[in-house]
């Protein structure tokens, strides 16, 4: 896709997440929906076209460590080691918990978040002007992620939006390393195997 055309779709979903707009997007790993969380209505669209039960929390995005620290995100030794490696950004999700309150009020009562930098040119331009987002792979609650917008959109119970598609796009998540432990702990195995992150951590 050609420059012009990837900042196209970035004004595009932009547009639609500032004006609380429930959008279905490519990811370095596999469709996610991104909300705005400014935008309560947005959010609870999400978890209503998922059927995802309430008590588990969202996902979130951003562009960036200064943007994790922002949030009042505590980032230890550990965290830092693997938010400095060649893994970020990319595949990646990490389980952290706060300084000490978060500082955004769409956070108030998580004790921790799962958040990550995608490694996707359209994404991380979209997150340097909108900011952290909610973004969860798009698919039915308990369903595997489809590989295609039309099976997505066919899957959900609803419509968002707007729906960006990128083509085909394999259905392998990000990993999961829960940080609060150590050492941190692997809690879903995805694109990157827990070799490299446990090789990574002790080196």
């Amino acid at each position: 896709m050609s420059t012009v055309a990837i900042a196209e779709q970035v004004t595009t979903i932009e547009e639609s997440l500032r004006s609380g707009g429930v959008v279905v997007v490519p990811t370095d790993t596999v469709y996610g929906i991104a909300v705005s969380p400014n935008h309560a209505v947005s959010v609870e669209r999400l978890y209503e076209l998922k059927q995802r039960p309430r008590h588990m929390n969202l996902p979130i995005m951003v562009a960036d460590i200064a943007a994790m620290e922002a949030l009042g995100i505590a980032i230890n030794d550990r965290a830092r080691r693997l938010l400095e490696s060649d893994f970020v950004p990319g595949a990646l999700t990490l389980v952290m918990g706060f300084v000490n309150e978060p500082t955004a009020p769409w956070l108030t009562g998580r004790e921790e978040v799962a958040i990550r930098i995608p490694n996707d040119e359209r994404l991380l331009a979209v997150l340097h002007a909108t900011g952290p987002l909610l973004v969860t792979s798009a698919n039915a609650s308990g369903q595997n992620t489809p590989r295609d917008v039309g099976d997505i959109l066919a899957q959900l119970h609803g419509t968002p939006d707007l729906a960006i598609d990128g083509g085909a796009i394999e259905t392998i998540p990000s990993t999961i390393v829960n940080c609060q432990f150590d050492p941190p702990k692997v809690e879903r195995e995805g694109v990157i195997p827990t070799a490299q992150i446990e090789a990574l951590l002790n080196d």
